[in-house]
């Protein structure tokens, strides 16, 4: 679905629509401040809002409203190719740069060739809802991607999981004991030749 907003009427509409999305977005969702070329995509799962808006201004309201949310952050990813234009192929190029890193310069931003962030936003569009925020901006590879991720489990905290399960069974809940678990099948068909069976999934303590 694809929204006209930004209008003379409704100048605000984009931030609207983009602040009641923000409750149902999370973990895997992207949110991306794109320039005007930027291309209307035929998978279901990207919507696009049209925002007759300043680039620069897009890109602050998005970081803000999902700053403010305390149920998700933000990884951010910007064209690799951007920092090679040049301002006589693309007039004000280094202005855009200069305002870009200034805002940009305390998160954790990287830098990834075009193609890639492209394909990264198609994989996660085949689960997941992406938003693309459409501005006036017309020089090239200056679009913003904003991966969402869960504001309050930190990439550490995942680590630090997972090796933490590489390890062995988790105590089971107030007794700080182990366990395991041990799968038994059990014949409920008195044929035992055509014998239906239920799996039952019974704890078994770790020495």
């Amino acid at each position: 679905m694809a929204l006209a907003s930004g209008s003379s009427d409704h100048p605000h509409d984009w931030e609207l629509e983009l602040t009641r999305r923000l409750p149902l977005f999370g973990h895997r969702n992207w949110i991306v401040v794109a320039d005007a070329s930027y291309p209307a995509q035929s998978n279901p799962g990207i919507e696009t809002l049209v925002a007759c808006a300043d680039q620069m201004q897009a890109v602050r309201k998005v970081w803000a409203v999902i700053a403010a949310c305390k149920h998700i952050r933000a990884n951010i990813y910007t064209d690799l190719e951007l920092g090679f234009v040049e301002e006589n192929d693309a007039p004000g190029i280094a202005e855009y740069r200069r305002q870009l890193n200034a805002l940009l310069n305390r998160s954790n931003c990287q830098q990834l060739p075009h193609q890639q962030i492209i394909a990264k936003l198609d994989q996660c569009a085949q689960m997941f809802r992406i938003l693309i925020v459409k501005t006036n901006l017309t020089i090239p590879y200056t679009s913003v991607f904003f991966e969402l991720d869960c504001g309050y489990w930190s990439a550490e905290a995942e680590q630090r999981l997972r090796q933490a399960m590489l390890r062995g069974p988790a105590p089971s809940a107030g007794s700080g004991s182990a366990f395991g678990w041990k799968n038994w099948f059990i014949p409920i068909w008195p044929d035992p030749s055509e014998a239906c069976y239920v799996v039952l999934a019974l704890p078994l303590r770790v020495a």
